[in-house]
């Protein structure tokens, strides 16, 4: 789940505080315990070396050699347990995807979709997303950016760990090629409030609707989106493009 985390690399949970250390610039994560499950283990055993690509600072990935082809490729910061990246891949064959993700049972998770779908247009960094953008993707070279749910940070102390702030978007911005766009969801409104802020003031970027779009057909309910829908709980998407050159 994308975060900006400034606390200390240690284990944490969503709602930690961080304990008065030092900001240490953006992340996308906060770093979790978790349970790895046999099929998960077994899958980062097997596939992970197809799958995951390794972390290289400053070598650009040639996704073309990566994937095998040339096609638009769509980048996820933080996929969860992987339900949603699955099925879009599957939805979108014609695009690849690079899914980034530190929580090791959310990518064990997703190594099982990508065997159980034979989805071969799905890469996988178990790494920070802020930093296989700046050190790995090449500038105006993606399709897309999905992030969806990122972590809202509810407490208003908290609210600066947001991952949707103006810096990180401006750095985000310039991987975005003229045309490709930005997806953003979530289901906390005060965070949708500053998601529409910040994306809106980004000289870059051109909202595709007028406020909040509709849910594009490619994006399915998640189980947990599902029940809070039932619930009565709203969920905001925002999808903006990045301008054309001039």
């Amino acid at each position: 789940m994308p975060d900006i985390d400034d606390a200390t690399p240690a284990p944490a949970t969503p709602d930690s505080p961080d304990g008065g250390s030092p900001r240490r610039g953006i992340k996308s994560f906060v770093v979790r315990a978790g349970r790895m499950g046999s099929g998960q283990v077994k899958a980062l055993a097997e596939l992970g070396p197809k799958f995951v690509l390794p972390f290289q600072a400053g070598q650009r990935l040639d996704t073309a050699a990566v994937f095998g082809r040339e096609a638009p490729v769509v980048f996820e910061i933080g996929f969860g347990m992987g339900d949603a990246t699955a099925k879009i891949a599957q939805t979108l064959a014609d695009h690849d995807f690079i899914g980034c993700e530190v929580h090791e049972p959310g990518v064990g998770a997703l190594l099982k979709h990508i065997e159980e779908k034979q989805l071969g247009n799905v890469r996988i960094f178990q790494h920070d997303a802020v930093e296989v953008l700046e050190q790995m993707i090449a500038p105006a070279s993606l399709a897309g950016v999905h992030i969806y749910f990122p972590d809202p940070w509810h407490k208003k102390r908290h609210n600066k760990r947001r991952l949707i702030q103006p810096e990180f978007v401006a750095k985000l911005v310039q991987h975005i090629r003229p045309g490709g766009y930005l997806h953003c969801a979530t289901d906390w409104e005060p965070y949708a409030q500053q998601m529409l802020e910040v994306l809106g003031a980004e000289a870059l970027l051109e909202n595709t609707a007028a406020g909040y779009a509709e849910k594009p057909s490619y994006r399915p309910l998640t189980k947990f989106e599902n029940r809070g829908l039932k619930l009565g709980h709203g969920v905001w998407d925002l999808v903006f493009r990045r301008r054309p050159l001039v």
